[in-house]
């Protein structure tokens, strides 16, 4: 398939049989029938798909890391932060997660399913809680003519409704952080448009961390006469899970007047020991409309009672009181209904919200309580819900405005193809839906352990990280780790282009532990040896597992000596410069400039040979920890020749001439050592070590010059590699690894032999990694080379959002077929970082709407600029 024809949009489109597009719905984003199949039905990569040569070289850490997971499942009865014998399974259903940032989220697949939840800090729960529906009523002359939950499922329970609406009649939209779903009612002439609006918004540190979502119903009637319509929103008391029976949850109506404006609905008291909390329903109250509701229902049997009640007038019974506390292994549900009479030919709206108040969490060891960035506003007594669904309902239209202008000059921009749009636009899902904190710094915290400025250490609370709070996201869904600082080096440039506080306050925390030492010995799964679970002058991997206690046990990963991690430590200092750069914190860089010397002197041991250019053994690089490597590398050699040119840049704005000249001198040489021992004419060779594969072709080869692109540098003074060498190196890249690769319409992948077929040596060498695909477009286009930088990264979107059927789970890893590694990851964010080459284009001149397209036809022949 030729990626700049639109084939796979329109395969996803292929079973809509109706012509309405409903009310307000955007041009660009990701759009899909609700009948859709996907025909391609991949399955996780598990323990049994590692080669048998890999197999046996790693057969010491499977054996121990057998007896971890053996005691972490079946004696501590808890989850491993990385399953390799339980993978998530694929369900092609997801959509854009509800709610701001931090507060959990609850995701809403792309045929209306409320299917993925996490309400408890860090800790997923995949189930679809069929109680939980949106139903349209159609009433003419007061007689119900048309009742149906919009929902294309046939559930063996609530048997009393009418479900199997046909889904050849809807199509969803997704333009995150909002999203659309048309329903045409068949036979009806009616069609509903259901906007679904979050508060993320750039920017913004206040209604960006309100855990509430608004969903806006916009009515048209083509009929010749008037209708009235009810639209009924159900909920339970809870998640779908276990605890939902646990007993003790209770629901009660509530009415909120404020400002003039008056909102209606229902509180789900939701009363577990350990992070309890509070669901709302509510509509907002409108001149000629009627909210109603029911405050409990049981969601088990039939449920004939509440249909037939809405059936009756479209409206529902109101009770006043509040339900009475469930019993163990009942479980409770409440519904709101909003009538409104739509005349011929016209069109209304109703509005709902759907909140939840958790503002008190503790993670899994339960040592400490934390407060999410939230009840800075709302307070921390649990009562919050009705004031959030207020200021929603009343405050959503100036959301979608400062959505709009943020949006609008990307999506006006005629040189960028509309799946670019959809990507970057989509992929954001991750910061809400990434398992996802933010709470306030408690009173007490000290994040450099009492290690002042004058000691080498920090403040004890940074004035950014007091005000705008500690934010942190996992890894992956799958891979539990807060903050994994290699992934983060990647994901990153979506926090600091769009919430730089949030960005810089990551740098604080990973600062803060840098100096610090837990010398608490633990083994160690890949050498068998046991080593401090944190070295003093070390990047920590994470901050920490959710199920366990973040901020307070870091290196939750437990594969490698942390004091191995050279990448980790050179990402530091990238990012550093790279963060003062796009802010001008000045404040910033003079509390992370001795941070900053005192990692370089720990890197700078590893110059055994005094050429200014370090070395790595093993699986030294914590990114690609799976690829062996010896001597200096291509990716790690690269990673510290543009930390030593940051030192230098970094140097000259604080005026430390002689750290500067110290730098510059180690540059020089490092950078004589880098060409002498891996460029071989065409590109660097993956490793210095001379042996069969070291001369591989690594598609991230040149990610130390993507920061330096990045950081406003790469030439005169502070240049690392010469431009004619990176231009030779990406050609080489996308004619290799991306052209030579599954047809050139999957992206890169990591390792590609010389003679052009996928390097096979390790199993991340022979994945796509799709954050990793997305830097390196980030660097073609940063290096004139746009066209194969927009190619490279449509490959990905159109095999994962397209054809994968993986929209709002992006995984970290693929291979050509059958395979895929780590649902919804956090490194794909790193699309931000093309957006940011692309607005450092010389002489760029956006067009107009009417120039937009798809990408155009690559020429494999083009040369850097």
């Amino acid at each position: 398939m030729d990626l700049n024809d639109s084939t796979s949009l329109a395969e996803l489109m292929s079973r809509y049989v109706s012509t309405e597009t409903g009310f307000g719905v955007p041009k660009d984003g990701w759009r899909i029938c609700l009948a859709h199949e996907f025909k391609e039905k991949r399955k996780p990569f598990q323990a049994r798909d590692v080669s048998l040569s890999n197999m046996i070289e790693h057969v010491s850490l499977g054996v121990r890391y057998l007896r971890w997971w053996y005691r972490k499942t079946q004696v501590e009865k808890k989850a491993p932060f990385i399953d390799m014998f339980r993978a998530l399974p694929l369900r092609q259903i997801y959509g854009a997660p509800l709610g701001g940032i931090g507060g959990g989220s609850i995701t809403r697949g792309w045929r209306g399913d409320f299917c993925r939840w996490q309400l408890n800090p860090g800790m997923y729960h995949y189930k679809t809680v069929i109680a939980n529906q949106f139903t349209v009523c159609l009433c003419r002359g007061g007689q119900t003519v048309y009742q149906q939950v919009l929902s294309m499922d046939r559930p063996p329970t609530l048997q009393g409704w009418n479900w199997g609406y046909c889904g050849e009649y809807a199509f969803y939209h997704a333009l995150y952080p909002r999203a659309w779903t048309v329903y045409h009612l068949p036979g009806q002439n009616v069609t509903l448009t259901c906007r679904q609006v979050s508060p993320v918004i750039p920017h913004d540190y206040k209604d960006s961390s309100l855990p509430v979502a608004v969903f806006v119903w916009d009515i048209e009637n083509k009929n010749d006469y008037a209708l009235d319509i009810s639209i009924m929103f159900t909920m339970i008391n809870g998640s779908g899970h276990k605890d939902d029976k646990s007993g003790g949850h209770w629901n009660e109506p509530f009415h909120l007047e404020k400002d003039g404006e008056s909102v209606s609905g229902v509180l789900l008291h939701h009363q577990t020991p350990v992070n309890p909390y509070t669901l709302c329903i509510a509509a907002r109250e409108k001149s000629g409309q009627e909210i109603s509701h029911q405050t409990a229902f049981s969601p088990k049997g039939t449920c004939s009672a509440l249909w037939s009640d809405l059936m009756t007038d479209g409206r529902l019974d109101s009770p006043k009181d509040s339900s009475p506390p469930t019993q163990k292994g009942e479980e409770v549900a409440a519904a709101l209904a909003v009538s409104c009479s739509v005349p011929a030919n016209n069109h209304n709206s109703v509005e709902f919200s759907l909140a939840w108040d958790m503002p008190k969490i503790t993670f899994g060891s339960r040592e400490r309580i934390y407060v999410r960035r939230y009840t800075r506003y709302y307070g921390t007594k649990g009562d919050a819900a009705p004031y959030l669904s207020h200021y929603a309902l009343t405050h959503y239209s100036k959301w979608e405005e400062s959505i709009d202008e943020w949006q609008r000059p990307i999506l006006q921009d005629g040189s960028l193809p509309a799946w670019y749009k959809s990507a970057l636009f989509n992929e954001l899902y991750f910061v809400v839906d990434g398992g996802t904190v933010w709470v306030e710094l408690p009173e007490d915290a000290d994040i450099s352990g009492g290690l002042r400025p004058e000691d080498g250490g920090l403040p004890a609370q940074p004035d950014v990280v007091k005000e705008y709070g500690r934010f942190a996201y996992l890894e992956g869904q799958e891979y539990r780790m807060y903050n994994t600082y290699d992934v983060h080096f990647y994901a990153s440039f979506a926090l600091i282009m769009l919430w730089p506080k949030l960005a810089l306050s990551v740098q604080y925390d990973i600062a803060g532990s840098v100096v610090q030492h837990d010398p608490t010995e633990r083994l160690n799964l890949m050498n068998g040896r046991y080593s401090p679970v944190k070295t003093r002058g070390v990047v920590p991997h994470d901050i920490g597992d959710p199920d366990d206690e973040p901020w307070v046990r870091a290196n939750a990963y437990l594969i490698h000596d942390t004091a191995d991690w050279k990448d980790l430590n050179l990402k530091f200092v990238l990012q550093v410069y790279r963060d003062y750069y796009l802010t001008q914190d000045e404040q910033y860089l003079k509390d992370m400039w001795p941070i900053c010397q005192v990692i370089m002197e720990v890197e700078l041991k590893f110059d055994k040979d005094g050429d200014g250019l370090i070395e790595n053994s093993g699986y030294a690089d914590q990114t690609y920890d799976g690829w062996k490597v010896t001597g200096p590398s291509a990716y790690c050699g690269g990673l510290w020749l543009a930390s030593v040119c940051m030192m230098c840049k970094m140097a000259r704005v604080l005026k430390c001439e002689s750290v500067y000249q110290r730098y510059r001198d180690i540059l020089e040489r490092g950078r004589a050592a880098f060409d002498k021992l891996l460029w071989n004419g065409k590109y660097y060779n993956y490793d210095s070590s001379g042996q069969s594969l070291s001369n591989s072709v690594m598609s991230d080869q040149c990610a130390g010059q993507w920061f330096l692109r990045a950081s406003g540098l790469g030439e005169d003074d502070y240049q690392a590699f010469p431009k004619e060498k990176i231009c030779s190196a990406l050609k080489s890249v996308f004619d290799l690894n991306v052209m030579s690769f599954a047809g050139g319409q999957m992206g890169a992948v990591n390792g590609m032999r010389p003679e052009g077929v996928p390097d096979r040596s390790s199993v991340q060498s022979d994945e796509v990694w799709v954050g990793v695909v997305y830097g390196l477009a980030a660097t073609m286009i940063h290096e004139g080379m746009i066209e194969e930088g927009m190619h490279t990264a449509e490959g990905c979107y159109r095999a994962v959002w397209e054809r994968m059927g993986m929209a709002f789970q992006t995984p970290e890893a693929y291979c050509e077929k059958g395979i895929y590694r780590s649902l919804a990851y956090m490194r794909p964010l790193s699309i931000w970082a093309i957006q940011l080459a692309l607005n450092n284009r010389p002489n760029h001149n956006k067009t107009t709407d009417k120039d937009v397209g798809q990408a155009p036809v690559v020429k494999s022949n083009s040369l850097c600029v």
